[in-house]
């Protein structure tokens, strides 16, 4: 059958007004219905014309029925001439650059607070360690690309010597069982609960990255990302954590929502440009109205990203806790690049989260130094001026560019033998020495967690093998 022949003409012809609805209905249509006939089209669009209510949130239609009912023109928004209310921890640590992105975020419209975690770096829109609440608005850049990237430990009753003793068989758990990068597949596919959300069928673009999602399912990103065996030190019980003092095999991974995450974020940031066009130095951080069709497909597809992160993250210690024959003691589990509707003195807002992680009263968490530094397990304290939020990591100190410029595979070689590291993969872009001091991060926010455990990495494995 032929594709679809409509125009402009034919819409006016049927009644729509002469804005903005024409356009969208006739990208709608095309999209999703290219190999019907124009007759068959046009009926449709004079229900939608009809009868708009109807249609609202639709997967297909609710865009156009948001352009029909509403003629707004999209008007460049100003920011604001003063900053939001906010806290800095740690900021002689943090570059200016990291500030100044977290200052152009308090002058939006639509902020409320904001924060910044003391592994804080540049990024694009928010920095890397920001937290900024908003009024009724997300944005897309504010969340992040990787969406709902996570850190999973899980912690076995086995004892460490065995990471030495028993290292090649660690080593080829790794290998075997775990998948890095934009080519690398399992050769057995796990099913999953999250591949059957409403959300891959509802929502026209995300519905076209279910296959892709399927296939990289259990498998972690390039880049940070990483699978490691390692030493957790637990030194006293602690309620919450609830696990006997002493000393454990751990498993941490940390990835994220793969190219399903990265999709959803690149597809909504280009529509937030366009609907909330912002000045040049602010324009990454354009955001969708939750009131809107596309801040609802948003938010929906967000929080499905962040679901199929952390489905990614079961599947990769199910399969390692298969291949160990044993089950862990306990998991814990946290993640950041994501929105979440909290209340802030006392109104509800959306706090944004890039690269910092959650910290409400006794909710725990766990921040990765590098591949040469502890990890530490930690339980919010529930500090309102970091709107309950921690760092995610030790945060870098050397850009990707900059490292490969600093350091050796030399260097990189004799720090690892130096800290009894065994490392599978990783560039010179991911040397230890490109991050931060953990110890001195986490000296930065005692007032936001207290720490419970720690974990020391022994074998690692990431992307580029």
């Amino acid at each position: 059958m032929a594709k679809l022949k409509l125009r402009g003409k034919d819409l006016i012809a049927i009644g729509f007004p002469q804005n903005k609805a024409i356009s969208i209905a006739m990208e709608s249509m095309l999209a999703h219905y290219k190999r019907e006939t124009k007759e068959r089209v046009l009926v449709l669009l004079k229900e939608v014309l009809a009868n708009p209510e109807k249609f609202m949130g639709d997967g297909v239609f609710g865009k156009t029925v948001e352009a029909l009912l509403s003629d707004k023109k999209k008007e460049a928004q100003k920011l604001n001439a003063t900053r939001a209310p906010h806290t800095i921890f740690g900021e002689n640590g943090i570059a200016d650059v990291a500030k100044e992105q977290l200052y152009t975020a308090l002058k939006l419209p639509i902020a409320h607070s904001g924060a910044l975690m003391p592994d804080g770096h540049s990024g694009y829109g928010l920095p890397i360690g920001g937290v900024l609440a908003t009024e009724n608005a997300v944005i897309p850049y504010g969340v992040g690309v990787d969406i709902g990237c996570r850190m999973c430990l899980s912690v076995y009753d086995i004892s460490p010597s065995y990471l030495e003793g028993s290292k090649d068989k660690y080593v080829n758990i790794l290998r075997n069982h775990t998948k890095f990068g934009g080519r690398e597949i399992h050769d057995n596919l796990n099913d999953h609960e999250v591949l059957d959300r409403d959300e891959f069928n509802t929502i026209p673009f995300v519905k076209k990255l279910k296959d892709k999602a399927y296939k990289q399912l259990g498998s972690s990103g390039g880049g940070n990302h990483f699978v490691e065996f390692g030493v957790v030190d637990v030194p006293a019980n602690d309620e919450v954590f609830n696990l006997p003092e002493g000393r454990y095999v751990g498993v941490l991974s940390h990835s994220g929502s793969r190219g399903l995450g990265a999709n959803i974020a690149k597809h909504y940031t280009n529509l937030a440009m366009k609907q909330t066009p912002l000045p040049q130095e602010a324009r990454h951080l354009a955001w969708l109205d939750l009131n809107t069709h596309d801040g609802q497909e948003y938010w929906l597809a967000m929080n499905l990203a962040g679901d199929y992160a952390s489905a990614c993250h079961h599947d990769i210690h199910k399969r390692i806790a298969k291949a160990l024959g044993t089950r862990p003691l306990t998991t814990v589990e946290n993640h950041h690049n994501f929105a979440w509707k909290e209340v802030v003195e006392g109104k509800e807002l959306i706090v944004h989260r890039k690269g910092a992680t959650p910290a409400q009263k006794n909710v725990l968490g766990i921040i990765p130094g590098s591949m040469t530094a502890p990890g530490y397990i930690v339980k919010g304290k529930g500090n309102d001026l970091s709107l309950n939020s921690a760092s995610h990591g030790a945060g870098r100190a050397f850009s990707r560019t900059k490292a490969k410029q600093s350091f050796t595979k030399s260097e990189l070689k004799t720090v690892l033998n130096d800290h009894g590291v065994t490392l599978l993969g990783a560039g010179l872009d991911e040397a230890p020495m490109a991050y931060k001091n953990i110890e001195q991060v986490m000296a930065q926010q005692t007032e936001l967690v207290d720490v419970v455990g720690t974990f020391m990495p022994k074998i690692v494995r990431m992307d580029k093998e």
